[in-house]
Formats: C-alpha cells, sequence, structure tokens
C-alpha cells in the first residue's frame, strides 16, 4: 500500500510537535510556581516551602530537557521535510526563532544550572534572581514562539518579492492581530496544565502514604491556582474567539461544523460530520448558541464551509478537538472549584478529591493537544494563511522514507514519554524525609518533608 508522501510528512511533523508541545506546556507554568515557593520560603521561613522548591525543581529540570531534545527534532524538519516554507518564509521565521533562542533559551539554560546546584553555594537572594530569571526565561521563549506561529495564522507587516515573504515591519509581523488573544491563552493553559500536575501529584503522595506537610502546601497550591485562572481562561478564549471569527471564518465554520452561512447558527454539542454530504449527522443542537457565543448575538452570522470551498480545513477533526478542548477545560474548573471549597482555610481534602486531583494530573496535555490540533488543523489548507499553502512548500520525498522515519519517531518518543512519565513517578513515590512538626505546620500527623 502506497501512502501519500505529503500527507505522511504532516502526520511527522504533527507526531513531533505533538510530543514537543507537552513539555513546554509544563515546564512554563512550573517555572513560575517555582518562584512562588521561593519566595514563600524567603518571607515564612518555613522550611516546607524549600523541600517543595527542591524537590519540584527536579521534575522541571527533566521538563525542560525533554522539551529542548524534542525541540531541536522539530526545528530541523523545517528543512528535511518542509524546506519551501523557509525559503519563503524564512525572512520572517529565520529571526523570530533565532530571537527565541538567543534571548530566552540561554536564559533559562544558565540560571536553571543554579536553581539545580545552588543550595548551600549561593544566597537565597541569587535563587531567587535566578527563579526569577528562568521564569521570564520560559516565558519570553513562548512569546517569540507564538508570535511567529501567530503571525501564521494572521501575517500582516510583509509583503512578496518574486514571491519571497520581506518584513515590511517588525512590529506588525510580531505584533499580528492574533498574537494577544494567542499568547495569553496559550500562557494560562500552561499555569493550569502545571497547576494540575502539581496538585494530582501531591494528591498521588497523599493516598500512597508518602506525603509530607510540603506536600499539602503543594496541593493547596495547584488547586488555588487553577481554581482562579480556569474561569479567566474561559473568558480570554471567548476574545479568541472573537478574534478568530474576524480574521479566520473557515476555522470557525469547521469548529462549528457550520455548512452554509447563518444567522442564528445552533451550537452543535454532538454530530458526525459528512463532508461529502455537506451535513451533521445525529446531531444535538443548541439553538442560536453559536451565534450568541461567537458575535454575542442570538442572531449574529456565521459564515459557513459552503464560503471556503476547497480552501477550509478537515471538518471531523477540528470540530471534535474543540469540543474535546472544552470538555476537560469545564472538567478543570469544576474540579479546582471542588477543590478550593474543601481546602479553604485548614480543611483537609476528602479521598474522593484526591483520586480526582490524581486522575487529573496530566488533564492538561490533553486540553492542549486539542486546542493546538484546532489551531494547527484549522489553517490548513494554508501553512502561512492566505500566502503559502503547505502542499506547496514540502519536500520531494518518496513515501518510504517519510514513512519510515515517522516510525522511528513514533517509537522512540513513545519510549521517551513513558520514560519521562515513570521519571516522575519514581521521584514521586519516595516517602518524605522526618522534619519537626512544629516547624512545618501540617493537617497530618505524619512528621515528613515533602
Amino acid at each position: 500500500m502506497d501512502f501519500d508522501p505529503f500527507v505522511l510528512a504532516r502526520i511527522q511533523f504533527a507526531t513531533n510537535i505533538s510530543f514537543h508541545i507537552l513539555f513546554p506546556a509544563i515546564s512554563i507554568g512550573l517555572a513560575w510556581i517555582l518562584l512562588f515557593f521561593r519566595l514563600r520560603f524567603t518571607q515564612t521561613g518555613d522550611k516546607a516551602w524549600e523541600y517543595a522548591y527542591l524537590f519540584w525543581v527536579k521534575i522541571f529540570a527533566l521538563t525542560f530537557a525533554m522539551g529542548v531534545v524534542s525541540g531541536i527534532t522539530m526545528s530541523f524538519q523545517f528543512g528535511t521535510n518542509w524546506p519551501g516554507f523557509m525559503e519563503k518564509a524564512g525572512n520572517v521565521a529565520g529571526p523570530l526563532l533565532g530571537y527565541e533562542v538567543l534571548s530566552a533559551f540561554f536564559l533559562e539554560a544558565s540560571f536553571l544550572g543554579i536553581m539545580l546546584f545552588g543550595k548551600d553555594r549561593v544566597s537565597n537572594r541569587m535563587h531567587l534572581i535566578s527563579s526569577f530569571l528562568v521564569a521570564f526565561g520560559t516565558t519570553l521563549s513562548a512569546f517569540w514562539i507564538l508570535s511567529l506561529n501567530s503571525w501564521m495564522q494572521t501575517p500582516t507587516g510583509y509583503y512578496l518579492e518574486d514571491g519571497v515573504v520581506m518584513v515590511d515591519s517588525w512590529m506588525e509581523v510580531i505584533f499580528n492581530p492574533s498574537f494577544p488573544y494567542r499568547f495569553f491563552h496559550m500562557l494560562i493553559a500552561c499555569m493550569l496544565t502545571s497547576a494540575f500536575v502539581v496538585a494530582g501529584v501531591s494528591a498521588w503522595r497523599a493516598l500512597r502514604n508518602v506525603d509530607g506537610p510540603a506536600t499539602w502546601k503543594v496541593m493547596k497550591t495547584g488547586v488555588m491556582m487553577a481554581a482562579v485562572l480556569a474561569p479567566i481562561q474561559i473568558l480570554v478564549g471567548d476574545f479568541h474567539g472573537l478574534n478568530t471569527l474576524e480574521h479566520q471564518p473557515a476555522k470557525i465554520a469547521a469548529m462549528e461544523a457550520v455548512w452554509e452561512t447563518e444567522n442564528g447558527a445552533p451550537f452543535t454539542i454532538f454530530a458526525l460530520p459528512d463532508e461529502q454530504s455537506k451535513s451533521n449527522r445525529y446531531a444535538i443542537e443548541v439553538p442560536y448558541a453559536a451565534s450568541l457565543i461567537l458575535t454575542h448575538d442570538p442572531q449574529g452570522e456565521v459564515r459557513g464551509l459552503n464560503e471556503f470551498e476547497g480552501e477550509h480545513p478537515p471538518v471531523a477533526i477540528v470540530f471534535w478537538s474543540f469540543r474535546v478542548m472544552l470538555a476537560v477545560g469545564g472538567l478543570m474548573l469544576l474540579v479546582s472549584w471542588w477543590g478550593a471549597w474543601q481546602m479553604r482555610g485548614k480543611n483537609i481534602p476528602t479521598k474522593p478529591l484526591l483520586y480526582a486531583l490524581s486522575a487529573m494530573t496530566f488533564s492538561g496535555w490533553v486540553a492542549v493537544l486539542a486546542g493546538w490540533y484546532v489551531t494547527e488543523i484549522g489553517r490548513q489548507p494554508w501553512i502561512v494563511s492566505g500566502v503559502l499553502k503547505v502542499q506547496d512548500v514540502v519536500a520531494d520525498h518518496s513515501s518510504a522514507t517519510v514513512g519510515g522515519t515517522l516510525v522511528g519517531y513514533i517509537l522512540l518518543y513513545g519510549f521517551l514519554l513513558a520514560s519521562y512519565i515513570g521519571a516522575v513517578r519514581n521521584l514521586s513515590r519516595k516517602p518524605a524525609a522526618s522534619l519537626s512538626l512544629n516547624a512545618i505546620g501540617t493537617p497530618q500527623a505524619n512528621n515528613k518533608e515533602a
């Protein structure tokens, strides 16, 4: 059976970016959580916060390393699989990727060493500065990457010269129309992902009776952080949706499976979109809800896929990815609010909550992946919207070449992901060291550390 090398190349890049995004989704938020732990230790002198910092900085370093390795591989694919992209849009992509390495990656890599190995070697003040610079570096890295990605979605500040993209205004390139919404939406998504990771791992430790005073502090930090950020994410997502409706209506039409332009479009809770018949089978709809959500007017117009014949993304995967993202996001909101209510004051969470938090440890990964599938697949058939099509920039490789390397990537990434989760589990199952109960203050009388 001979597969289309173009399709295989797309699957290969999707595999790479899906694996890569898992790690920045944790490290960006976790870096700021580590800074919070260090600040709390500095303010209170409570050793539990320092132990929490030292425990989680190990997981941060592992996560950061995995992100770097997979990011390098992904960068190489621009040359191996998509050389036309760098040939045509390299004047934009090259500098922005370079800025990310020079201004963000070196900052993170340099000061992470102090966070890991600086205990008893540098002052607490230096630890604080290093923690801030690493957290700032992770966010700065996201700034440059999302600026490039947003430009590919909503390109501005350029002109074409012999089919090659030339920069007319760097300010317009960097701060393109979708960038502010995409940046904050992704940043909050990373914060939520890391909040559930720290809360989930802490809940798992509590269930296995290897918890300590810092475990409960970390769990409460993650739960309260998620409880605050989840509703903010809904608001930012609404703004992002309005921006997408204005600049990428074909993506919105696919997300909602709207086949014909209409006023008062319903929101489809469930359906099987059928591109051949251009209809939704077994649809369960809420009348007027899509128009209300997208335009804030129950009679607002939503443009249908009929207006983008031959130039709209595949409908079913975008439609369902969007609903997976919404479902997981809603579950994160409910669980975090449940946890915030139970853990108010010095109350101890119940076992059902601990099981729920433990089960949702990596729920942020599901939401982030689903959101990125909506973003990236929803841009198809363009690699730079309205400027370059994906099929025009792919390398001329055989199916055997692309398929063979794809299988290799899948096997390698499956092994690395299992190893990463196993390493986190191994770190988390170690019993905490004894500490003075009075010095720590914990809801449980088991004198333990983290």
